[in-house]
């Protein structure tokens, strides 16, 4: 019988992991009874059951890992050799239908599943499989309890020409890493990364972090994509508790940092800002949007309201588990009870002290934005004790129905500088920039409103001149059908059942326009017009004949003959022609084909593979717009000019060209077409009539929007009571909607 319990012998000379990886002395040895599938090609994405498994014995000896039909065979069924393993994952309990299960990936990639109902065998198997083939100059993993352990390969930031080997362990949100130019274990806290994200082209997985870049190559399909999945698993939030989210450099969860950021930047003005209610659908979006990765979440203004981040950063310190001030919440209520201030000022430094560092580094970056908030007063018209009213109940996740926990926040605030040991000088230097850009945001927007974040916008009624001059109010969730509805009701026209009026983006300067499709927020459209560029309200009279059109279709595409004109610029001057193209436009994608001799191979969609398109652009990243500048000399009448913008910020890649049709309805179609594809077939709301009716005639529910639920005004009694009912029951208000 073998023995179970020999150790793997290391050698004395200390050797680098080089460019072919060092391998232990191969003398572990180990045996027993275990469950196995057969060997896979590709990821396991479901359940295996006990019946998809058979029961093995499995030798560990001298280098190889054989599996037999039983104990009495001297036959192998198959086996592994321990130098061709390049990972070993072990999987969460119960995963499978035993209830502890590993993974064994090979170099051929191939996916090896093992399983046993004893924990213990478990822990064996895979202590005995990594020392066989995790060489000793990355020993130090084994020590860990880790959950995925192999090889890899990487390139960093200042040395990108050429991979080199490391090896590679993780263990909960760390990732363990022996590189090759190192003596010592690296480790990378992968809830604190800056950005995660994976280069799908070449397969690599890149990880940044203050001051570094790790790419991770794929040099194996297989294994490649276990390891990407489980350490964007294990870079997102891991619990309920606030050292479990994702977290900044300073300790500070993404999702606070961001909303703190993006209040000051745009909120400091807005009345009432922590007391008035956002949207609460959208508030449950976002804050659902943090939690599954709060990395990918970037804030906008036009795209996202003030006071639904003011709502879900309150949401997420009311639901945190054990809470921001931890277990020991009931001694900084306590504290209040020390008459003294200078008493109270102690304790509450003690207990400061005493929170965990993610806790600590939370609490202060809160409470120096409540502090800045608060300074600001004249403008928010959130004073101290309006702030304290509001935050003591949520962070104390209180009912409210007495004053301590707000007694405290306005303790906090109030105190700043003394509980925090904050530096004076830069506190003062954080409040002159925050004047400073508000300062900047009047100038730059003179008639934005200071409640909402809502703007005055000029908009005209069928033409542009002074008297269809309309200056319209536009908050951010306004759509074109909406704005459409404002500039009718205001000069009372009656609209017809085949009327269809609609806003339109025109440019001047290019001659051309745009129709919005109806659901299309305004704001961000207004915001990003040139001096050249306005809003128009009209009728869109080529909408019924585009309607038929889609009607008539089965399958929304189209192909065809069209002429084709590019914009190019050479020392200032366009240049460039207008030449035949044949186009293909699917719900994914518009092709140009330069080749037009076999148009039956074209037209057919299993041919279309082979006959590779000489440019191709993603239709949802295409703008159209009707018109091309006379100057450009188009052939026909009927012309549709056509913008691509990349989707990468990083490098936005924009271009310009022109399609010319033949007649008004073949361009008719071609932009129906566009307009189906970009808004999933809606195109115009089905029931227009009926929609302009109860936007007109449907109240405003106080219970949603920028209503107060608090009173921003009135006798310190009102406004406690207030804060009272709505934290004893915040979702009351929307139980009967």
């Amino acid at each position: 019988m073998q023995n179970r319990n020999t150790e793997l012998p290391r050698s004395e000379v200390k050797v680098a992991i080089d460019r072919v990886h060092y391998m232990a002395p191969p003398s572990v040895t180990h045996n027993g009874f275990l469950f196995k599938t057969a060997s896979m090609a590709r990821p396991i994405t479901e359940k295996k059951g006990k019946e998809d498994f058979s029961r093995r014995w499995c030798v560990l000896n001298d280098g190889n890992f054989s599996y037999y039909e039983s104990d009495k065979n001297a036959t192998p069924n198959g086996g592994l050799k321990m130098k061709e393993i390049v990972c070993l994952a072990v999987s969460p309990p119960e995963t499978h239908g035993y209830d502890h299960t590993f993974e064994l990936y090979s170099e051929a990639e191939r996916l090896y599943l093992f399983g046993t109902d004893n924990p213990e065998a478990m822990r064996e198997w895979v202590k005995s499989i990594a020392k066989s083939f995790i060489p000793a100059a990355a020993e130090d993993l084994l020590l860990k309890d880790f959950e995925r352990i192999g090889r890899l390969r990487y390139k960093d930031r200042l040395n990108r020409e050429m991979s080199r080997l490391g090896w590679f362990c993780l263990v909960g949100s760390s990732l363990h890493i022996r590189l090759e130019e190192h003596a010592a274990d690296e480790t990378i806290d992968l809830q604190k990364l800056q950005e995660l994200s994976i280069q799908p082209e070449n397969e690599v997985l890149v990880l940044v972090e203050r001051g570094r870049t790790l790419y991770i190559e794929g040099e194996r399909k297989l294994d490649f994509q276990g390891w990407a999945a489980a350490i964007q698993r294990a870079a997102g939030s891991s619990g309920d508790t606030l050292s479990q989210q994702q977290l900044t450099e300073a300790d500070i969860p993404v999702i606070v940092e961001r909303c703190i950021h993006f209040t000051t930047q745009y909120g400091l003005t807005s009345e009432g800002i922590y007391r008035k209610s956002g949207v609460n659908s959208k508030i449950a979006a976002l804050l659902e949007e943090f939690r599954r990765d709060a990395r990918c979440v970037w804030l906008k203004e036009g795209e996202h309201q003030v006071d639904d981040v003011s709502n879900v950063l309150k949401r997420f310190f009311r639901d945190i588990e054990e809470g921001l001030f931890g277990l020991d919440a009931h001694s900084w209520l306590s504290a209040t009870a020390f008459t003294d201030e200078s008493s109270r000022i102690c304790q509450y430094r003690l207990l400061f002290s005493n929170l965990p560092r993610v806790n600590q580094a939370t609490l202060r970056a809160l409470v120096n934005h409540l502090y800045c908030v608060q300074r600001f007063a004249d403008l928010n018209q959130m004073n101290l004790h309006n702030l304290a009213i509001v935050f003591g109940p949520t962070l104390f996740q209180a009912d409210g129905k007495d004053y301590s926990a707000g007694r405290v926040i306005e303790d906090l605030i109030q105190h700043y500088v003394t509980i925090f040991d904050v530096n004076e000088l830069q506190l003062k230097k954080q409040l002159d920039e925050i004047t400073y850009i508000i300062k900047l945001r009047d100038n730059l927007t003179p008639k934005a409103g200071t409640g909402s974040g809502d703007f005055i916008c000029t908009v005209y009624l069928e033409e542009k001149k002074d008297t269809a001059e309309q200056h319209v109010k536009i908050p951010a969730t306004m759509t074109a059908a909406e704005l459409t509805f404002e500039i009718l009701d205001r000069r009372k026209i009656s609209v017809k059942e085949k009327d269809y009026w609609c806003c339109f983006e025109v440019n001047e300067k290019e001659e051309m326009e745009r129709p919005l499709h109806y659901q299309e927020k305004v704001l961000p459209i207004f915001h990003s017009l040139g001096t050249d560029s306005h809003l128009l309200v009209k009728k869109h009279f080529s909408m019924e004949a585009m309607l038929v059109y889609l009607a008539s279709k089965v399958e929304v595409s189209k192909h065809g003959m069209m002429k084709f004109r590019e914009e190019r610029s050479l020392l200032g001057l366009s240049t460039g022609s207008f030449n035949d193209r044949y186009f293909i436009l699917t719900n994914t994608s518009l092709r140009l084909y330069k080749e037009v001799r076999n148009l039956q191979k074209l037209q057919s969609p299993e041919l279309q593979c082979s006959n590779r398109a000489e440019r191709e652009w993603p239709v949802k990243c295409l703008k159209v717009y009707h018109g091309i500048k006379k100057k450009l000399r188009p052939p026909t009448c009927w012309g549709l000019t056509v913008i691509y913008e990349s989707e990468k910020q990083e490098k936005q890649e924009r271009q310009q060209w022109c399609l010319c049709c033949d007649t008004q309805n073949e361009m008719r179609e071609w932009f129906a077409t566009f307009m189906s594809i970009q808004n999933g077939g809606r195109v115009w709301p089905a029931e227009w009539l009926k929609s302009r009716a109860s936007s007109r005639s449907a109240p405003l529910d106080a219970r949603f929007g920028n209503v107060s639920l608090i009173p921003l005004r009135g006798s310190e009694n009102e406004m406690r009571n207030s804060v009272a009912a709505f934290t004893a029951d915040p979702l009351a208000l929307f139980r009967n909607v």
